[in-house]
């Protein structure tokens, strides 16, 4: 089986602490500084809470849940930890997010979180009911960020951090 990334979105300090102690596993970041904690450690006490940003740790499969889907832009600050766990894939409040539907009769994801995708390399392979194969480009280059498998309806969508 597969592992998962872990996700981090960002949340108010009450999320993540009760007074300088954190019931959440958390990201806290101060201007340069991160602070990766578990529940129950205390908080540093170089951490000063109004100049810091807190993240918590939230289910890898609800990352949709953060975004805009009218305009595709991303609505909280986020850490993606590839299952590598050393790989790290920040984004920020207001990112674009280009979000490519993969639909058809059977579906072929070539791409996985993480794996950058260029211009016109495939990303998935979609099958007609004719057998016709038809491979799925990205208009831009980017980072595949969240592959949402959409239980409604028979199709994935990725959602891909294209580079500047």
């Amino acid at each position: 089986m597969e592992k998962l990334p872990r996700l981090y979105i960002e949340c108010n300090e009450e999320e993540c602490t009760d007074g300088r102690i954190l019931k959440e596993e958390c990201v806290i970041i101060q201007d340069n500084l991160e602070v990766w904690s578990k529940p129950g450690e205390n908080l540093p006490t170089f951490i000063e809470t109004e100049k810091a940003t807190f993240l918590k740790k939230e289910v890898y499969d609800r990352f949709y849940l953060y975004v805009d889907k009218t305009e595709g832009r991303l609505e909280a600050d986020a850490i993606l930890v590839l299952p590598d766990g050393r790989t790290r894939i920040y984004l920020k409040k207001g990112d674009e997010l280009l979000m490519l539907p993969v639909e058809g009769y059977t579906k072929t994801l070539i791409a996985n979180v993480g794996n950058r995708v260029r211009r016109g390399d495939p990303f998935a392979a979609v099958t007609t009911k004719k057998g016709e194969v038809h491979y799925l480009k990205p208009p831009k280059t980017g980072t595949v960020v969240f592959i949402d498998d959409m239980s409604l309806r028979p199709h994935y969508v990725y959602y891909i951090l294209p580079e500047e």
